[in-house]
């Protein structure tokens, strides 16, 4: 079996470096041959050097004269900015692109993935909350032509006796044949879930949560957390900026597009549950009352292996859960009451067109402030609502292209700074 050829974008991140830890799992299994990051030419100099990449990029564009980068061995291409991105992901002898990138700078690379016609596994959010609209129609075309390739294969197997070993048995379904991997333990789950069974019988998609550091607190509580407790993340271990959404239930709210999008769900089926041991990752429920749970340990390197191991299942990278270790398993209903993130989310999302694209953006602004004590942790909901109320005042357009959703991603930043200026606790 030829080894699958992947680019990481977003190499020194959390969800990098963990792909980059499977990569060193399965040397015969998958070749690293592109890697990206923003500005750690250091820590990507070491990346490629350890797994002989030739091509690499960065995002800051300001680095084109850094003299670092005459630790690169000879022959590596450097690329920088948006385009040095996208070279990456264009490159010839690419099958799948890792996107890891943090925030909507991500969303272009996932759109041009597709395009080319390669197969996606998608870490950045940002790519199916703000543009999904453009990006599941990309997906559903490459998941047509893996399917139109994979037909062929196995017919050209059956005539000379023999079998693929791939997809058999399996009951075809939309998107299941590996053009967008979701790189989300939530996701993750319930695409597993779903293999093998009918759309139709499908009722609810359950979202899990673990609550965050916070459950169970007030408002008035919350009002004073800084950014050292909103951190402190009970289960997992993730970036900041993912680490304060999760703490205000926003990266939940943002799970529910995207399930959306994923599954061509409604919203009135995509339920969110708190779990607070992270030991369940979500679940999905059927028509005849039947409930189908993913369970695991909470490590991130499992739903990454899956998403590159498609439709495989390769040899476990962490410990497998010990059940009679496990204890009770807790449910509670998620508290939009405290945490408004996930009730704006839901709002965004059943509007729609561009408005989770002004809510993003003011997320990802309020965030940034809070992490660098610029605002209070309230700011963050309360500048979010303004920002959506402004962009349903002025009307919300129809999703038509990456350029205009730029355009209203500058314009709720903005906003979102000039709130934080006058309204900040």
């Amino acid at each position: 079996m030829s080894k699958l050829r992947i680019v990481i974008l977003g190499s020194t991140g959390s969800i990098g470096t963990q792909t980059l830890d499977v990569a060193r799992r399965h040397p015969d299994k998958l070749e690293v041959v592109g890697l990206a990051a923003h500005s750690s030419i250091d820590a990507v100099i070491a990346q490629a050097h350890e797994f002989k990449v030739r091509h690499i990029a960065f995002g800051n564009e300001a680095l084109v004269n850094d003299a670092r980068l005459a630790n690169a061995h000879g022959g590596v291409s450097v690329g920088f900015g948006q385009e040095g991105l996208l070279d990456l992901v264009r490159m010839d002898g690419v099958d799948m692109v890792v996107n890891a990138l943090v925030g909507a700078a991500g969303m272009r690379a996932s759109y041009e993935t597709l395009a080319c016609g390669k197969r996606l596994a998608l870490a950045n959010k940002e790519s199916l909350v703000v543009a999904g609209d453009l990006i599941m129609p990309l997906a559903t075309k490459v998941d047509a032509q893996l399917a139109a390739a994979q037909s062929a294969l196995d017919e050209s197997c059956v005539s000379v006796g023999e079998t693929t070993g791939r997809a058999a048995g399996m009951v075809d379904a939309p998107g299941m044949h590996g053009a967008l991997m979701p790189i989300d333990s939530e996701h993750g789950a319930i695409y597993q879930c779903l293999m093998g069974e009918r759309a139709a019988e499908v009722t609810a998609l359950w979202v899990t949560a673990s609550g965050g550091p916070f459950r169970g607190k007030t408002r008035d509580q919350l009002a004073g957390m800084t950014a050292k407790q909103a951190l402190a993340h009970p289960t997992w271990h993730m970036g900041p900026k993912i680490t304060i959404d999760s703490s205000t239930l926003m990266n939940k709210g943002l799970e529910v597009i995207e399930a959306h999008h994923l599954f061509n769900m409604s919203y009135d089926r995509i339920k969110v549950v708190v779990q607070p041991q992270s030991a369940i990752h979500s679940m999905v429920e059927f028509s005849d009352g039947s409930v189908k749970a993913h369970l695991g340990t909470t490590d991130m390197r499992i739903p990454i292996q899956y998403a590159l191991s498609y439709p495989d299942r390769w040899d476990a990278p962490v410990d497998p859960l010990d059940f009679t270790k496990l204890g009770s398993l807790e449910f509670y209903p998620a508290d939009t009451d405290t945490f408004r993130c996930l009730a704006l989310a839901r709002h965004a999302g059943g509007v729609g067109g561009t408005l989770p694209c002004a809510m993003n953006a003011a997320n990802e602004v309020a965030v940034a402030a809070f992490l660098r004590d610029a605002c209070g942790y309230l700011d963050i909901d309360a500048c979010v609502e303004h920002v959506m109320e402004r962009h349903e005042a002025q009307g919300v357009q129809v999703v038509e292209s990456l350029d205009q959703l730029a355009e209203v991603d500058a314009w709720a930043r903005a906003e979102a700074r000039d709130y934080l200026k006058t309204h900040k606790r």
